[in-house]
């Protein structure tokens, strides 16, 4: 989990309980892609053994659940070699399509833990208008706030003025400072006044939004070398974390914002947003295999509890429609 506590007070038998639920959040959150990729397969998976033509099929149901070509062929060429029986095929199939989907996304997990390191810790959080960003911002203040952590919210997003009020609520709704200005205002000006008032209410945890203009790259470069430029004044390492926000219902699209942010900032870690609005699910095991980032969290729904940590085997099963 991110924060510590967590599981402070929680007995097993809670514990136990609450990860089944996240499990099944999970499951009813990619019902739409584990749904597509089961309409596909009804015929591939009939079969004994995965011939050329069946491989070829089993290929194009892959890209077509937004799993990106290199994935696909990875996937095929592993399941190709496998054998089946008559009698299950279809099980078994599904299984070791589960397991060559955990394979790629495996080496990307990798829980956010905020609890060492500098205090406060400075997470920097960027992604395009629309992604998603304001609110999974909300969603982790929550769920930090909820572990006992004292936390600063900071509207960087200076843009658009519907970001700071969504802001705010999220805010007021966690118990989280909230530090804002007005439209038009200097994002960086709000950001060096988040730290400021992070390290002197002892906060744990700054979380800090920006804008995600793409369109204009110059501009977005500048603005964020600016607002790390003022942070460092007060914190040298500044800023800890930097998440990126992507949108899972642009399907591969995702891939060229990875592409385009990492060409002005770096970035530390991803979040998934809106699997359960798409069927483009498979676009998570395409990020995976393409770019050497973490998956923080995977967000299927619009509750603070369906933004989950990542976990590539529970992903992946629920992404093939194989219950655990």
């Amino acid at each position: 989990m991110i924060w510590g506590l967590f599981n402070k007070n929680k007995k097993p038998d809670e514990q136990s309980r609450e990860d089944r639920e996240d499990k099944r959040g999970l499951f009813d959150g990619l019902r739409k892609s584990s749904s597509k990729l089961a309409d596909s397969f009804t015929s591939v998976f009939s079969k004994e053994k995965l011939d050329a033509d069946a491989m070829q099929e089993l290929e194009e149901a892959l890209i077509a659940s937004d799993m990106g070509a290199p994935s696909a062929a990875r996937i095929a060429a592993a399941l190709a070699d496998r054998r089946f029986s008559k009698e299950n095929a279809a099980a078994e199939a599904r299984e070791a399509l589960t397991e060559e989907v955990a394979r790629i996304l495996k080496p990307r997990e990798a829980t956010l833990d905020l609890t060492n390191g500098p205090k406060p810790r400075i997470v920097l959080v960027i992604g395009v208008n629309g992604s998603g960003k304001t609110t999974t911002i909300g969603k982790l203040a929550r769920k930090l706030t909820d572990a006992g952590a004292k936390v600063v919210i900071g509207a960087a997003d200076t843009f658009r003025a519907a970001a700071i009020e969504q802001l705010q609520v999220w805010s007021e709704r966690a118990g989280a400072s909230f530090v804002a200005s007005t439209q038009g205002a200097d994002a960086a000006g709000v950001a060096y006044e988040t730290v400021a008032r992070a390290k002197a209410e002892n906060a744990d945890v700054a979380l800090i939004d920006t804008a995600g203009r793409l369109q204009n790259k110059s501009e977005l470069m500048a603005e964020l070398a600016k607002i790390v430029r003022v942070m460092r004044k007060i914190d040298e390492d500044a800023p800890h974390e930097t998440l990126l926000v992507l949108d899972a219902t642009v399907g591969q699209n995702a891939m060229s914002q990875v592409e385009s942010f990492r060409s002005v900032t770096e970035i530390t870690g991803l979040v998934m947003t809106k699997l359960d609005g798409t069927a483009k699910g498979g676009v998570l095991v395409a990020l995976a295999q393409r770019h050497a980032i973490p998956i923080h969290f995977i967000g299927v729904g619009e509750k603070a509890e369906d933004l989950q940590p990542f976990e590539a085997d529970s992903f992946a099963r629920a992404l093939v429609g194989v219950d655990a």
